[in-house]
């Protein structure tokens, strides 16, 4: 066999990259809950006969990152008892390499000349698991019971039959069976196609070069990340970012990292993190390493390969019992979120150290809550992700942050849902969904403003929050940029009566308004070095006041406030 040449290389990654698109339009296409259809929360993944990722071209680096761990869980609950169409499913952080319990992964085994090739895997957030809140989130949670069914690595389908029972049992623990129901054919659909185009590349190209080929990328993609480690300099660099409640208390937890790079490798250490939290803003392990890769990965400028190999370079200590890798049973279900930005938070400002001019500036963090209601008439069951209300994104050398983007674990692989469809699906009205003015962090470029949003509820319904945003800055500035604001919330329902309910709450309202201003991302570079013709544009759109076009950014504006006024400007900029 000869070895596969750079050029069968990069045809390979790019058909397995081209798998994991595929099977995301798939799923696009049939999924049922509009967290899956809508707003592409899920993420599909291949891999190698052993579990190694060789390519996670779509979807969400939160769930993609850990992917290979559920695969060594099941291989390892399983052992020889793999066999052709067999279908898996798991969720658990503690035994199935799971981030949190709403984010299922189903696999299915490829394979050639009776031989294993890989997985095809699709990883997506569940509209409910049971748990003590409907939509996956409750706020209450104390333990991880309280969060909903725990799957250790199952058999879904045996050799290409469907285990009833465990189906049946499955959509008993739902609040929302009929969604699930069609959200898991969607994903078994998914990796069905997977597993027939990882077939088609063993058979044009033979089992054993198959196997070098995914030898090979994954050697290409260490290479490619070797180099780009290499251009830092030697050295350790801190950097860290804080929860201030654990859902219960103000009871300040910090998130630190120790970033030090020696020659081509890097090792992220978290000592003096915070220990595990009451609460459920815990990241398993699983998690905590998928956000560490999310945030090295992200930081370089070169287009580094979707697949594992990318990883290898990077060596990481957890302490146990901290509130990056809890022991059981301590609840994790919004660890994807909250403390997840925490990581890649920490992570990238430390990297900002090594070389400024890649400094990612802190993206807003979220405030949108989950939303469930039950219509009597008709006895049906809805879950509503307010997703329409996201934060803003940090800035770059080079680029503003994004106006409104899903959150920073998704990398903006989440989607902001249309409000159409949800006003078709729910009873709701979106009486105002538009960009915030002065959101964004002052920067020579600026930060991501976040949003200004209202929606009506026409029914009594039942909100629970995960509102990390609320309050103080969450977007941090780089490079003498500045923060962007911080997050706000309110409900008042028809009789006029408001509520500020806590970040982190369970609240029953009747017909009423949730208003809410999403945090802005931070700003990067010295604000007063902004081109006066984007300060100018920025007034002109409504994302910057007069008021702060002056004293932030040091642009006088003319009496009509259509242009600015050079010579003023000019003198102010000078001082």
């Amino acid at each position: 066999m000869t070895a596969p040449s750079p050029v069968q290389l990069a045809l390979t990654q790019n058909r397995l990259d081209e798998i994991a698109r595929q099977m995301a339009k798939v799923m696009v296409r049939t999924a049922r809950s509009t967290v899956l259809s809508l707003s592409h929360d899920f993420s599909c993944f291949v891999s190698d006969a052993d579990g190694a990722i060789i390519s996670q071209a779509d979807g969400c680096p939160i769930h993609t990152g850990c992917g290979g761990h559920s695969i060594k869980a099941l291989l390892a609950a399983f052992e020889n008892d793999v066999h052709p169409g067999d279908v898996f499913l798991m969720n658990d952080p503690y035994v199935a390499g799971g981030n949190h319990l709403a984010d299922w992964v189903v696999a299915r085994p490829a394979y050639h000349g009776g031989q294993r090739i890989g997985f095809a895997c699709n990883r997506a957030h569940q509209s409910d698991i049971g748990g003590g809140a409907a939509g996956t989130f409750n706020p209450r949670a104390t333990e991880i019971w309280h969060e909903g069914i725990r799957l250790p690595p199952l058999k879904l389908y045996r050799q290409g039959e469907v285990c009833e029972d465990l189906w049946q049992l499955l959509l008993l623990n739902c609040r929302t069976p009929d969604l699930i129901d069609g959200d898991l054919r969607a994903m078994v659909g998914s990796t069905e196609i997977g597993r027939d185009r990882l077939e088609e590349i063993a058979t044009d190209l033979g089992l054993d070069q198959t196997r070098a080929c995914f030898r090979g990328v994954l050697d290409h993609g260490e290479r490619m990340a070797r180099a780009c480690i290499t251009d830092l300099p030697d050295g350790a660099w801190h950097g860290e970012d804080w929860t201030h409640n654990d859902c219960f208390e103000d009871i300040a937890t910090p998130v630190r990292v120790a970033v030090t790079i020696s020659g081509d490798g890097v090792h992220v250490d978290f000592e003096g993190t915070g220990p595990q939290m009451r609460g459920f803003k815990n990241s398993s392990a699983a998690n905590t390493q998928s956000a560490v890769y999310m945030a090295i990965k992200s930081f370089f400028d070169a287009p580094l390969p979707h697949n594992e190999g990318v990883f290898r370079p990077i060596t990481i200590a957890m302490p146990e019992g901290s509130a990056v890798n809890p022991r059981p049973p301590a609840p994790t279900s919004n660890g994807t979120i909250a403390i997840a930005q925490h990581i890649i938070h920490a992570v990238w400002q430390a990297l900002g150290q090594a070389d400024p001019d890649l400094a990612c500036a802190g993206w807003g963090r979220s405030v949108h809550p989950t939303m469930s209601g039950h219509t009597p008439e008709t006895d049906h069951r809805y879950i509503v992700f307010h997703f329409q209300t996201m934060p803003g994104g940090g800035a770059l050398k080079g680029r503003d942050g994004f106006a409104s983007v899903g959150h920073l674990s998704s990398l903006g692989g989440l989607t902001i849902p249309n409000i159409e469809p949800y006003e078709q699906l729910y009873p709701i009205t979106f009486e105002r969904q538009e960009l915030r003015c002065d959101g964004g962090g002052p920067g020579t470029f600026r930060g991501g403003p976040g949003i200004d949003y209202a929606v009506r509820m026409h029914e009594a319904c039942t909100m629970h929050f995960r509102s990390e945003g609320i309050g103080p800055s969450s977007g941090f500035g780089a490079n003498h940029g500045q923060p962007g604001e911080g997050g706000f919330m309110e409900v008042t329902e028809t009789d006029g009566t408001r509520d500020v309910p806590p970040p982190f709450s369970t609240r029953n309202y009747g017909a009423c308004i949730y208003h809410a201003l999403s945090p802005g991302g931070g700003g990067w570079g010295a604000p007063m070095e902004r081109p006066v013709a984007l300060v100018l544009e920025d007034v002109l759109g409504g994302l910057v006041s007069v008021e702060a076009a002056r004293g932030l950014y040091g642009v006088v504006m003319s009496e009509d406030g259509q242009e600015a006024d050079r010579t003023a400007t000019t003198q102010l900029r000078a001082v």
